[in-house]
């Protein structure tokens, strides 16, 4: 790895005259501070303008020996001339070259920077930047964003690693027609006002608030779990420590509060909303700031922020906690279908945080609740699998749930009216989690004594439902009796004329 650095160097008075003294103090900064095969050279500009080059590789970078070149100065130069340097300093020029695991597959373009790859020789060029973009760590980042985006180029489209762990026998099907598409014809569903949601009727909602009422009744409060209750907001601090504002951000639906809500600077919108019965978009924007937070996405990163900074005692591990309250969106695009795939969804997610021995305890604790759940309550045809990420795979970390501390188990269920259970696509309807220290350290939760780590598990209501409902068809007197305790008839509902 190589980095090479071009600035000017401002000085607070002509150097002329003390040339001789700052061809020294460089030499002798250069032997302090450089390995063999670097070198930094130095030369006047006119008289109050040095010209820097900096040149080195390995563990010494560039941008890093610059603000060691001006303390230097300053204790060295400034005091003894009363000179000073560095004061506005312009990188002219900074070269980066380093060497990748793979030739790219197609061109590779970052922010801020030209990117030059020739094979596996990667060079990027910055121009024109200041001191302060070299300090704020964009330089290791870029680096590290362009062998991520070349690693990326040989896994998109791949799909994840699937390794089955267990599967139910299978089920005779009620019958093989397509849910969402039955309760909208019958009147219990009806598609929201805008795209991607949907509006639950009585019956539709009857079936929601069972799901919901089993998930807390057989799975988490057995096991512990308290219920908590957070914002649908989230702000983009907390996204930016769980890595989702760099994952999805085009998943997301964003939040903008208005600038004021000063009726006279809102006047001109509602009298053209008045006279138009329109929304004058253009006027709108004036009066609303650029989004700084977003719907929830998934309820766990509110959780971890609330436990921030702090230190849980011993005796309160592990942490059960689950929320039901946030509203989870996500903008589907193009992939939208029924209530299984949408933009607006309900969802109970717990987390668990505690040590590694503890959350292997939940999770095996979780799976037989939920095989009871799904085995002798809903009665299904479904399996589980060990799932990770091709990427991952390559890198050796396949495991399975026994072998593998960190990862995920899905849970998937046959669709019938999707066609042959061994050539159709089954639902991934229900996940479990357990992800190492990585939200607890972005976070800095601590315990007393011991390593945390943390999980979770969300139960999407609307996948449970449509699973059940695919299986089992919506007439009550067909469903298996574990369900008819909890929901033995429907709502009579809204006739419309």
């Amino acid at each position: 790895m190589r980095f090479n650095l071009k600035a000017d160097f401002p000085l607070s008075g002509s150097a002329v005259s003390i040339r001789q003294d700052i061809d020294k103090f460089v030499s002798d900064f250069a032997k302090k501070v450089l390995n063999e095969n670097e070198k930094i050279s130095w030369n006047l500009k006119g008289e109050k303008v040095g010209e820097l080059d900096i040149d080195t590789g390995g563990t010494n970078r560039a941008h890093n020996l610059l603000p060691r070149f001006k303390k230097a100065w300053s204790l060295e130069i400034s005091k003894k001339h009363h000179i000073a340097g560095g004061r506005g300093i312009k990188i002219r020029e900074y070269k980066i070259e380093f060497e990748l695991e793979k030739e790219p597959l197609k061109d590779i373009s970052i922010p801020f920077a030209d990117v030059i790859i020739q094979g596996k020789n990667a060079k990027i060029i910055l121009k024109d930047v200041s001191e302060e973009f070299l300090r704020k760590n964009y330089i290791d980042r870029m680096i590290a964003l362009v062998k991520e985006k070349v690693k990326n180029q040989y896994y998109e489209g791949k799909g994840e690693f699937w390794k089955l762990i267990w599967e139910s026998d299978e089920k005779k099907p009620v019958w093989t027609k397509d849910p969402t598409e039955e309760m909208s014809k019958l009147g219990w569903l009806k598609q929201g006002p805008t795209k991607g949601k949907w509006f639950y009727q009585p019956q539709a909602t009857a079936i929601l608030k069972a799901m919901e009422e089993i998930a807390i009744k057989e799975v988490l409060e057995p096991l512990g779990f308290q219920e908590i209750i957070e914002s649908h907001i989230v702000p983009f601090d907390i996204w930016l420590k769980t890595g989702h504002l760099e994952g999805m951000p085009a998943e997301f639906y964003y939040v903008a509060e208005p600038k004021t809500r000063d009726v006279g600077q809102w006047e001109r919108f509602i009298d053209l909303t008045k006279i138009t019965k329109e929304v004058d978009f253009d006027e709108l924007q004036k009066n609303v700031n650029i989004p700084n937070a977003g719907i929830c996405y998934a309820q766990c990163p509110v959780i971890y922020w609330s436990f921030k900074g702090k230190t849980i005692a011993e005796k309160s591990l592990p942490v059960l906690v689950y929320d039901r309250t946030a509203i989870s969106g996500r903008y589907e695009s193009g992939g939208r279908h029924g209530i299984e795939r949408v933009d607006e969804f309900h969802r109970i997610e717990p987390v668990y945080i505690g040590t590694r021995e503890q959350l292997l305890e939940v999770r095996d604790k979780l799976l037989e609740r939920y095989k009871h759940v799904f085995n002798n309550i809903f009665d299904l045809e479904w399996r589980m699998a060990w799932v990770t990420p091709w990427y991952m795979q390559q890198a050796g970390k396949i495991g399975d749930a026994i072998t593998q501390d960190t990862g995920t188990i899905d849970f998937e269920a046959y669709m019938p009216y999707r066609g042959d259970r061994k050539k159709s696509e089954w639902l991934e309807f229900q996940n479990l989690s357990i992800l190492g220290d990585k939200y607890v350290k972005a976070f800095n939760v601590k315990a007393q004594k011991s390593t945390l780590w943390s999980g979770c598990s969300g139960i999407g209501l609307e996948r449970w439902t449509t699973t059940f409902l695919a299986q089992k068809g919506l007439d009550p007197t067909k469903w298996p009796e574990g369900f008819k305790n909890y929901l033995k008839e429907l709502p009579k509902g809204i006739e419309f004329l």
